[in-house]
C-alpha cells in the first residue's frame, strides 16, 4: 500500500495511535464538560476526569481565575463501592456517557447546593465551602435534582419517585404500581430520539414537580442474552419498533404535601412528550402527533392539569425537534424554531429573529429577554449566538469550530472544537456580549481557558476541504502525510455517516478526523462526505430524504467520490472501499450491494438492515408508519436485497446492543449465506452500541485496516 515509504516518527505515531484512541475513549477524557454559570456568573461548575486516560469523573468550580476541586469520588468514604443501578447504566447508554464517577450533576437556582450520584447513592457538595456529604436516600439513586430553593433533592429510585431533605427525611411522591411503571425518568424513545433524557421538573416555588409517569406494558418485548457466558440469563428489554406500540406517557403535578392533579390533553392525538418545564410563566408541555407532522406547545394549569395550546407547528414531512425548545423569557414570549424553505429561523415572541441562511441548531438558555443559541451560517462551522432587544444579534465564539456553551450572569461558557482539538473558554463582561478586547466586571480579562488533560493525538489530522458536485456538497480529503502528489495512485476509502444528526466535516479536530487522518496514514486516500440529510444546510437539505434514506445519501457518496477523483489524479477508481458505523455501516454495506462497480469492499459497524427493527420514533419520522407507506421500508431496507452482494464485506456487531439489535447483522448474515455471497462477521461479545471496552476498540481499526488492505490487494478492485 505505500507504507514502507513512512518515516519512523510517522510509523510510531501510526501504530500508537489505535491504542490511544481506546484508552482516551476517543479523545474526550480529561476535557471540561456539563457547564452551570452561577446567577451572578462569578462563578462555573463543570466535570473533567483526572486526565486524557483517566476515565473518573470529577466536580469542579471555576472562580476568580482559579479551578477548585469540589468533589473526587476517590476521596469520598464508600463512594463507587456499589452497583450502578439498571436505569442508570441505560440512561448513560442513551447518552453514549464514556466515563464513571461523577458523570452528571444538578444544582439549585443559585448554583450553591450541587447533587450527584455515585453507584447509586447520593452525594451533595455546597459551593461555598466544606466537603462532600452523603443524604440517605429510600434505595438506588437515579437522576438527583435539588430543589430551586436548595432545601429539598428529588430522585428515582426503583422507578419510584421521592423528594429528600438534606438531614435524610423522604418523601415517596409517586410509587411504581407495576414493574412496567416508572415515575420521573425518559422512556426508550424520548431519550433516544427527542433529546429528552429526563423525566421530571421542579417547579419555581420548590413546592410542586411536573413528573412524566411511563408505562411500558403495551411495548413490545425484546431478550439480550450473552452468548459468551450462556450461564448469565437473558435481559428483557422493552422496544418500540416501526409500527408497533410505544410507552404510554402521562405527566402529573406533584406536590410536596402528597396532592397528585393529572396533566390532560389528547394523548390519543399527540402520544409523544417531546419535551416539559416549569418556569415563572407555569408549567408547560410539547407533544407530538405520531406521524410526527404536527407539533403543540401546551400551557398547563397548575391547578386542574388542564392545558391550552400556546403554539401549534405543522410540516409536511416531520417536524423536527430543536434541543432546548420550547422555552420563554421573562416577559412570556415564547422561544421556538421556525422552518420555511432553506432556511431554520429562531423566533421569539413570533418574531424571526435570524437572517435567512442563519440555521437555527439548539437553545442553550433564555436568561430575562436574552436568547443564548447554536447556529450555522456555514455548514462547516457551529457558533453560539445571542439575541436580546436592543442589542440585537451577536456572535460570540469566534474562531472556526463547532461550539456549544452555557451563560448567565453576564458570563458565557464557550466549549468548542476546533482545529486545534477541545477548548473551553470563559467570557465575562464586555466580551460576553460579543465584543472583542474589552475588560469584565472587576477588570477580570473577558476571556480565560478552562484547562483541558486531554490527550494530544498521535495523529495530525491534514483535511483538505472540498465542495463537490452540483449540490456542492461538503467533503474533506485526507492523504498520508508522506505522500508527494504524482508520485503514485492511492486506493481510496470513504468514511461517512451520512444520515441525519451529525456530521463529519467541519473546521474542527474531533476523533472522527483523526481516525479519517489514521486510516490515510495506513496507505488510503480517505474521503468524508456530508449529504442530503445531514444537518446546518436548512430544512429543505434535510429532508430530502423523506421516504427514501438510502438512494440519496449513497448518490452523494457516488457523486462525491467521482468529484473528488477530477479535482485528485492521485485517486485510484480501481479500489475502493467504504467504511462506517450505524447509519455509516448501513451506507456502507448498501453501496458494496448496489454499486460493486465503484465500491470493492466494506466494512459496516452496527448496521441498521431492517429498518422494520429499528425505534417507532426515529425511523417513522423518516420513512412513515409501516403499515402505511411499507415500499419506503422495502425501499430503504437491505434485508432481502442480499442476493446482489459480490465484493468482500466485514459486517461487525455489538452482541449487547439495544439500540440497533445485533439481530440486524445476524439475519443479513444468513440471507446472505442462504444465497451463497461470502461474507465476513465479527461479534463482539458484551458490546453495546457503542463498545466500551478499550482493547476492543483498539484492535477494531486495526481490524478493519487490515480487512480492506486485503480486500482491494486481493484483486477485489480488479472484478
Amino acid at each position: 500500500m505505500y507504507s514502507s515509504t513512512l518515516t519512523s516518527e510517522q510509523s510510531a505515531n501510526s501504530a500508537d495511535f489505535p491504542h490511544q484512541f481506546a484508552r482516551s475513549r476517543r479523545f474526550s477524557l480529561g476535557v471540561p464538560r456539563h457547564f452551570t454559570v452561577s446567577p451572578d456568573g462569578r462563578r462555573v461548575l463543570f466535570v473533567r476526569t483526572g486526565s486524557g486516560t483517566d476515565p473518573v469523573g470529577r466536580l469542579w468550580q471555576y472562580e476568580d481565575g482559579t479551578e477548585r476541586l469540589l468533589a473526587d469520588p476517590a476521596l469520598l468514604v464508600g463512594a463507587g463501592s456499589g452497583a450502578v443501578p439498571e436505569e442508570e447504566r441505560l440512561r448513560r447508554e442513551r447518552a453514549r456517557e464514556r466515563s464513571v464517577g461523577v458523570v452528571s450533576y444538578a444544582t439549585d437556582d443559585a448554583a450553591r447546593l450541587v447533587a450527584f450520584a455515585l453507584s447509586g447513592a447520593l452525594w451533595a457538595v455546597r459551593t461555598d465551602g466544606g466537603t462532600p456529604f452523603s443524604v440517605p436516600a429510600a434505595g438506588p439513586v437515579v437522576d438527583p435534582r435539588p430543589s430551586p430553593d436548595g432545601r429539598y433533592i428529588a430522585y428515582v429510585s426503583r422507578r419510584c419517585f421521592h423528594v429528600v431533605d438534606l438531614t435524610g427525611a423522604d418523601r415517596q411522591l409517586a410509587r411504581a404500581e407495576d414493574p412496567e411503571i416508572s415515575y420521573g425518568l425518559a422512556e426508550y424513545a424520548a431519550a433516544e430520539s427527542m433529546h429528552r433524557s429526563r423525566g421530571y421538573w421542579w417547579a419555581p416555588d420548590s413546592r410542586h414537580v411536573l413528573v412524566a409517569r411511563v408505562d411500558t406494558s403495551p411495548v413490545e418485548r425484546r431478550y439480550l442474552s450473552d452468548p459468551a457466558d450462556p450461564t448469565k440469563p437473558p435481559q428483557a428489554i422493552r422496544y418500540p419498533a416501526a409500527g408497533t406500540a410505544n410507552a404510554e406517557v402521562t405527566l402529573e403535578l406533584l406536590s410536596l404535601e402528597g396532592e397528585r392533579v393529572e396533566v390532560e390533553w389528547d394523548r390519543k392525538a399527540y402520544e409523544y412528550v417531546v419535551a416539559a418545564g416549569w418556569d415563572a410563566h407555569g408549567p408547560f408541555v410539547t407533544v407530538q402527533s405520531r406521524d410526527q407532522r404536527t407539533m403543540r406547545t401546551l400551557a398547563v394549569d397548575p391547578e386542574t392539569g388542564a392545558t391550552e395550546v400556546l403554539h401549534e407547528r405543522t410540516d409536511p414531512a416531520w417536524v423536527e425537534i430543536i434541543t432546548g425548545t420550547p422555552a420563554r423569557t421573562a416577559s412570556g414570549a415564547l422561544v421556538l424554531p421556525e422552518d420555511e424553505g432553506d432556511t431554520r429561523y429562531l423566533t421569539v415572541g413570533g418574531q424571526r429573529v435570524t437572517p435567512e441562511g442563519l440555521q437555527l441548531c439548539a437553545v442553550l438558555g433564555v436568561e430575562g429577554e436574552r436568547v443564548l443559541f447554536t447556529a450555522s451560517d456555514d455548514p462547516l462551522e457551529t457558533h453560539v449566538w445571542c439575541h436580546e432587544p436592543g442589542h440585537g444579534l451577536r456572535r460570540l465564539s469566534r474562531e472556526p469550530g463547532r461550539y456549544t456553551g452555557a451563560a448567565r450572569g453576564g458570563t458565557v461558557v464557550l466549549a468548542g472544537l476546533t482545529p486545534r482539538g477541545n477548548e473551553v473558554g470563559v467570557l465575562r463582561g464586555a466580551g460576553a456580549d460579543g465584543a472583542d478586547g474589552a475588560d469584565g466586571a472587576d477588570g477580570d480579562p473577558p476571556y480565560q481557558a478552562l484547562t483541558s488533560l486531554a490527550e494530544e493525538p498521535s495523529i495530525t489530522p491534514r483535511p483538505v476541504h472540498l465542495t463537490l458536485g452540483e449540490r456542492k456538497l461538503r467533503g474533506v480529503l485526507y492523504l498520508p502525510s508522506w505522500h508527494e502528489e504524482g508520485t503514485g495512485k492511492l486506493p481510496v476509502l470513504l468514511d461517512p455517516y451520512g444520515g441525519p444528526a451529525m456530521q463529519v466535516v467541519g473546521r474542527a479536530r474531533d476523533w472522527f478526523t483523526c481516525v479519517s487522518q489514521w486510516f490515510a496514514e495506513q496507505g488510503f486516500a480517505v474521503l468524508a462526505v456530508d449529504g442530503r440529510g445531514t444537518p446546518n444546510r436548512g430544512p429543505a437539505w434535510e429532508k430530502t430524504i423523506h421516504g427514501d434514506q438510502l438512494g440519496p445519501a449513497l448518490e452523494d457518496q457516488v457523486d462525491a467520490l467521482r468529484a473528488a477523483a477530477a479535482r485528485c489524479g492521485d485517486l485510484d477508481l480501481t479500489r475502493v472501499a467504504i467504511r462506517g458505523w450505524s447509519f455509516g455501516g448501513f451506507l456502507a454495506a448498501a453501496a458494496v450491494l448496489y454499486h460493486p462497480e465503484i465500491f470493492h469492499a466494506a466494512v459496516a459497524g452496527a448496521p441498521p438492515t431492517d429498518m422494520r427493527m429499528y425505534d417507532t420514533h426515529w425511523k417513522e419520522r423518516y420513512l412513515g408508519h409501516p403499515e402505511e407507506q411499507p415500499e419506503n421500508y422495502e425501499r430503504t431496507s437491505l434485508i432481502g436485497h442480499g442476493h446482489l452482494l459480490s465484493r468482500p464485506l466485514l459486517l461487525v456487531h455489538g452482541l449487547a446492543d439495544d439500540n440497533v439489535a445485533a439481530a440486524h447483522t445476524l439475519r443479513f448474515s444468513a440471507e446472505l449465506l442462504a444465497a451463497g455471497k461470502p461474507h465476513s462477521v465479527l461479534p463482539l461479545p458484551g458490546a453495546t452500541h457503542l463498545p466500551a471496552d478499550d482493547a476492543v476498540n483498539a484492535q477494531l481499526l486495526n481490524f478493519q485496516r487490515d480487512f480492506l488492505m486485503s480486500a482491494l490487494e486481493g484483486g477485489a478492485g480488479k472484478k
